[in-house]
């Protein structure tokens, strides 16, 4: 058995459009390596500095993250039954390349709606603020279907008719 701690830079596109490792950032493995009858098992950790933007308002996100990673790099790939050339990992003239394994387990870790706070109100849908700095902000929509009838309840009417709630209708007014 081998032990591995090295500090090294992570490799670019390391996460997904919201939240991520930045490329060259530093990634902590602490990873045990171990001659077993297939080939390499590698397993032990990464720590890595993430770095995005929350889903609901865009602010900014900074967290750390720890991925447990197991993988078994065989000695012989061709000699495995029943699994899929893409899922097979192998030792190619004496090395190992850490790099797909590392990326699959931090990637699949990332959390899939990131956010800065779990209570985060997220942005107006109209206008855009945000609505943790404003509680209390909201608009107020008149649905078009009651316009005609705004005029009864003594509110303006928006609609741009010019007929008053006391004035009687077209047809009524021909008939006198």
């Amino acid at each position: 058995m081998r032990e591995l701690k090295e500090r090294v830079a992570a490799p670019a596109e390391l996460g997904t459009a919201m939240i991520g490792v930045q490329e060259n950032s530093d990634l902590d493995l602490d990873l045990r390596l171990e001659a077993v009858h297939e080939g390499i098992l590698v397993s032990g950790t990464v720590f890595a500095e993430l770095a995005g933007e929350c889903g609901r308002c865009l602010e900014p996100i900074a967290d750390d993250l720890e991925v447990d990673l197991q993988e078994l790099f065989y000695k012989n790939a061709s000699e495995v039954e029943g699994a899929d050339e893409e899922e097979i990992f192998e030792v190619v003239d004496d090395f190992i390349d850490l790099e797909p394994v590392v990326r699959d387990a931090i990637v699949t870790a990332l959390p899939f709606q990131p956010v800065c706070r779990e209570d985060c109100a997220g942005l107006c849908s109209q206008c855009g603020i945000r609505l943790d700095d404003e509680p209390g902000h909201h608009h107020e929509v008149l649905d078009p279907r009651w316009q005609a009838l705004a005029g009864l309840a003594g509110t303006p009417n928006h609609g741009g008719d010019t007929n008053d709630a006391d004035e009687p209708l077209n047809d009524e007014k021909e008939k006198r």
